[in-house]
């Protein structure tokens, strides 16, 4: 382990789990924290930086739920949730609330390493991009920086939904399905595309139920339609 190794924060009241997470993960390459609870959690999170969060649902106290909306009003680090419930409407919660990714107990630790994995890839400043800004309305994203910016103001972007505007970006006026996107964005989940998308257009467009930048193409799926690409 060395200080440019990934820093990850695995909270989860399974003291059991806990210890494994931690074990096989910093087996793999990874410094890892750990923490029974959101408290806790917080607690090193004041002191320490993080380049990942792997967070429980089920926890007594403060719901992972809770703590990932908690996180995310002031943070894009990547949030990867566990969750028993197998559910789809429990994982819609959880990236409803700013999760990036979710795994559902049990898990193989393969698994859970190759998704920490791109997730990470996922949130790495973006490589020298051939396209310059793409203006819409108000705003104005850099996708060579992976900045948004509305009426000259930062907006912020986790790195879910960063990935997802620069691919759009990238091909302006081009339709993807939501099997394309969760293909090429390492999504399983086709309801999480449209999640993304929801929360994109909150920061985007002037009327989020009416958008004119990212379109629903019926039938098919999605489009970015900016005023200009230059």
């Amino acid at each position: 382990m060395n200080v440019e190794d990934p820093h990850l924060l695995v909270v989860d009241d399974d003291e059991r789990l806990r210890a494994l997470l931690q074990k096989y993960l910093s087996s793999n390459g990874f410094r890892v924290s750990a923490a029974a609870n959101a408290a806790d959690a917080r607690a090193l999170m004041k002191s320490m930086a993080f380049d990942l969060l792997v967070l429980d649902v089920m926890m007594p106290g403060e719901s992972g739920f809770e703590f990932a909306a908690s996180v995310r009003a002031s943070s894009s680090m990547p949030i990867l949730m566990l969750t028993a419930k197998s559910e789809a409407e429990d994982r819609i919660a959880g990236l409803e609330r700013g999760a990036d990714d979710y795994l559902t107990k049990p898990f193989e630790p393969r698994e859970l390493l190759l998704r920490i994995s791109a997730l990470l890839r996922r949130a790495a400043p973006p490589q020298k991009s051939a396209h310059s800004e793409v203006r819409m309305g108000d705003c104005v994203y850099d996708p060579e920086r992976g900045q948004l910016k509305k009426k000259g103001k930062p907006v912020r972007l986790t790195s879910s939904e960063n990935a997802l505007l620069q691919l759009f970006a990238a091909n302006a006026g081009r339709s993807f399905s939501r099997a394309d996107l969760c293909a090429r964005l390492g999504v399983s989940l086709e309801r999480s595309i449209d999640v993304q998308v929801t929360r994109l257009r909150k920061k985007i467009e002037d009327d989020p139920k009416l958008p004119l930048y990212l379109q629903t193409v019926r039938g098919v799926g999605y489009v970015l339609v900016p005023d200009r690409v230059g």
